[in-house]
């Protein structure tokens, strides 16, 4: 991935992600990283922790304070820009049943403003991050992110018309680790001791760290048509694998079964059946291609049956299981688990 002189603007930059980005690329040759977010004590704090540890680099962020629900703001951030990502999203399940038309304003209509803005100001490139709860939607975070993709897909071809902006999806289950995830909760409930809550043994996710996220945009940066959909091949866990490995890592304070949250899925789609009929194996990834016909059907006669779906989904349930060995293994790549081990020790 050549960043040589680029700016890359990351939106929702303050978050998780954009925390991994910023390791990967600062000490780069990159030009410049803007970092657009709405809350100005996480860019504070970022900041601050730069000046801290890349006294050499820190220079070379910078922040801009915005939403991407205020198309003006976008447009503020968007001079000169080269490539994009965009992070920023209502992300919490729960919150987002209570609150559906927040995260219609965010993840659907933000995504639409934000892809505008940047075929207007000729953009080169953009990678977009979902998630796998926008394949097969049963929560109002994973239908407003369904919803984005289409976004996202009708923007790409607009944009590949017009010649100048290439425009792509990434989507991954959750990332290990990352801001309301379910192992930090894990690891507080043990420091307090108190028994962890589990939803649902049974339920199984996809086992990805911050790290392979940004592999997998980095991949879709270097291998995107317009409209294309990447996704990362991943093991999974069950929660109640996940759960053994905390406590055998930090602490056995017992577990508690507390049932479901709303919204939440039995276990996590990363390809459709539809999808994954199309997609291309490419090693690590697949590529799911952008349906490009327009509203010009012609009529035809097919003789024979079409095949329309692949005889399964890729998800959570039927790729590779991890014990609870290689659970605790994945979760010791992670810094998170690491470091707090560290403090543990002290």
């Amino acid at each position: 991935m050549r960043l040589e002189r680029k700016t890359l603007l990351i939106t929702g930059g303050t978050g998780s992600f954009g925390h991994t980005v910023l390791k990967h690329f600062l000490t780069t040759d990159i030009g410049q990283i803007r970092i657009f977010s709405r809350d100005e004590k996480k860019q504070d704090d970022m900041r601050h922790e730069l000046q801290i540890h890349y006294p050499e680099y820190y220079q070379k962020v910078k922040f801009y304070i915005g939403d991407v629900r205020n198309i003006q703001s976008l447009r503020d951030a968007m001079s000169d820009v080269d490539y994009i990502f965009h992070a920023a999203a209502l992300k919490q399940v729960p919150s987002c049943e209570f609150f559906p038309m927040e995260a219609v304003r965010t993840n659907i209509i933000g995504t639409d403003n934000l892809l505008h803005v940047a075929i207007e100001a000729g953009v080169k490139k953009v990678v977009c991050l979902s998630t796998d709860k926008a394949a097969y939607p049963i929560n109002a975070m994973g239908i407003s992110k369904a919803m984005m993709e289409h976004v996202i897909t009708a923007n790409a071809r607009v944009a590949a018309e017009k010649g100048n902006t290439v425009i792509c999806c990434t989507r991954y289950g959750n990332v290990m680790c990352s801001r309301g995830s379910v192992i930090p909760l894990f690891v507080e409930q043990i420091r307090s001791g108190n028994p962890i809550t589990v939803t649902n043994p049974n339920m199984t996710r996809f086992m990805m760290n911050l790290d392979e996220a940004v592999d997998l945009v980095q991949f879709a940066f270097e291998h995107a048509n317009p409209g294309d959909l990447f996704v990362q091949k991943a093991d999974a866990s069950t929660i109640g694998t996940l759960a053994s490995a905390v406590r055998s890592l930090f602490g056995d304070t017992g577990m508690k079964v507390i049932g479901t949250r709303h919204g939440e899925k039995l276990y996590e789609t990363l390809m459709t059946k539809e999808e994954r009929l199309r997609a291309q194996d490419m090693g690590n990834y697949y590529r799911v291609a952008a349906d490009n016909r327009d509203l010009n059907y012609d009529q035809y006669f097919v003789k024979g049956n079409v095949q329309t779906e692949s005889e399964e989904a890729y998800t959570s349930h039927n790729t590779k299981r991890l014990d609870k060995e290689e659970t605790i293994e994945k979760l010791l790549t992670t810094d998170y688990v690491r470091e707090s081990l560290e403090r543990r020790k002290k």
